[in-house]
């Protein structure tokens, strides 16, 4: 009997034992998990207020972005919107306003994005803006501008949102303007440039070379990027303007067709410059020549900055010899969009001296006469299928020295009253040329003229 009893009193015990083992257990699991939940409001807490704290902090002091070699992806942004995320949000860094028209031309595209982005043709026929045409002014020079004043009067008192303006230099050159200048913040980024093991590498424009025509492509790609500007011109640092701005706006604005020089030279200078490293692509019969000082259409200049393939086989076998500025727009245009073309320029040159320059013109040079017989030299022209002696609105190759004594006819001849120089019938056909202005460009009419 007595071992029973001790043995009920052992079984007894150990149960006791296994109890107070789950009590704690249980004690321990309940602490656990009140100090679980309590915790974890404060993670949770701590956790969701980062994202907020992280952008206010990368908003007030973080660095600029770096950016890597010109393969990577490069960010842009507008210029106000740049320097930080609370600007970006409150000026609205995507709103119409931007994207139609950047007010910042320093952007950090390589020419590859320039051009893809200029490419971009909307195919929604209207316009959720009130479009007025506009004509790009794009001056390839290689330093600074020395007729700057006498462009700065001609566009004195002219409305600012029929014109807008493309200055592209060489590297390392800078317009020294103010702020009151039309040519402000008006200098697009002279080449494309590579971040690499924190050295720059930079691409000058070399008279000759295809970095000429990379150049103008430059130009170009800028310019579309602002969608009012139809009519794209193309000036050198000696050109001047022989008429006021409303009779080259109208005249340009009017036209059914681009005016880019292209012909065929059966000389050593034309056809002779033909590589046959370019077949099959382009033929002899194909190959045409041209000046550089081109004026074109808005479609022209899209089709002109999305071409990689013919622009290529010119880089890599139409050598310094062989100018491609004179031939590769020339010719490109001529084999696919010559129906868009009046196959001419409207920047006058004197080649009557001969040789491979033109005459320049100098201070002695400039004279009443001279503009007038620019204007009215004996030439004869098509203007949208119509005969007209009124051919150029640009002329070429002025000096520096050719300042002061064009600033004194400015105000008469050249800009003034008698700025026009258009005959009463040619005035009336420009009128009705341009009657509707945002419909006059017609790629379906093939005639040349």
């Amino acid at each position: 009997m007595r071992a029973r009893g001790e043995r009920d009193e052992f079984v007894f015990k150990d149960s006791s034992l296994g109890l107070l083992r789950l009590l704690c257990f249980l004690i321990l699991f309940v602490t656990g998990i009140i100090i679980g939940l309590t915790s974890s409001s404060h993670v949770d807490r701590y956790f969701t207020s980062q994202p907020d704290n992280f952008y206010m902090n990368y908003a007030s002091a973080a660095p600029a972005p770096s950016y890597g070699s010109s393969s990577s992806k490069t960010a842009t942004f507008d210029h106000d919107c740049s320097t930080n995320l609370i600007s970006c949000k409150k000026d609205d860094c995507l709103n119409m306003e931007s994207f139609r028209m950047p007010k910042n031309l320093s952007h950090q595209m390589t020419d590859n994005e320039l051009f893809w982005r200029a490419s971009m043709v909307p195919n929604k026929p209207e316009y959720p803006f009130d479009r007025v045409p506009k004509v790009a002014f794009m001056f390839l020079t290689r330093g600074p501008l020395p007729l700057m004043m006498l462009w700065e009067r001609f566009f004195r008192g002219q409305d600012e949102n029929k014109y807008s303006i493309y200055v592209h230099t060489n590297p390392g050159v800078h317009l020294n303007v103010t702020n009151s200048s039309v040519f402000y913040n008006r200098q697009i980024p002279s080449q494309h440039f590579f971040l690499l093991n924190a050295s720059v590498s930079f691409q000058d424009v070399k008279w000759g070379s295809v970095k000429l025509v990379d150049a103008e492509k430059r130009l170009l790609g800028n310019a579309l990027l602002d969608f009012s500007n139809e009519r794209f011109v193309l000036l050198s640092e000696s050109c001047i303007p022989v008429y006021n701005f409303p009779t080259i706006y109208k005249y340009l604005i009017g036209s059914t067709y681009s005016f880019l020089d292209s012909y065929d030279d059966p000389s050593r200078y034309g056809r002779g410059r033909y590589s046959r490293r370019m077949k099959p692509e382009i033929k002899l019969r194909d190959w045409r020549k041209g000046s550089q000082w081109f004026e074109i259409h808005r479609t022209l200049a899209v089709k002109i900055v999305s071409d990689t393939k013919y622009y290529n086989l010119f880089k890599s076998y139409c050598l310094p010899s062989c100018y491609p500025d004179e031939h590769y727009l020339p010719t490109f245009v001529n084999m696919f969009h010559g129906s868009l073309n009046a196959n001419r320029t409207v920047t006058y040159v004197n080649w009557s001296l001969g040789g491979p320059h033109p005459a320049s013109f100098g201070a002695d040079d400039v004279t009443e006469k001279l503009i007038y017989l620019i204007r009215n030299n004996g030439t004869s022209c098509y203007y949208n299928n119509r005969k007209t002696s009124v051919c150029f609105l640009f002329a070429r190759k002025f000096s520096e020295s050719a300042l002061a004594p064009l600033l004194g006819l400015a105000s008469t001849v050249c800009f003034g009253i008698d700025g026009t120089g258009f005959s009463q019938d040619f005035q009336e056909h420009v009128s009705w040329s341009s009657g509707n202005l945002g419909n006059t460009f017609d790629p379906n009419n093939r005639k040349q003229m």
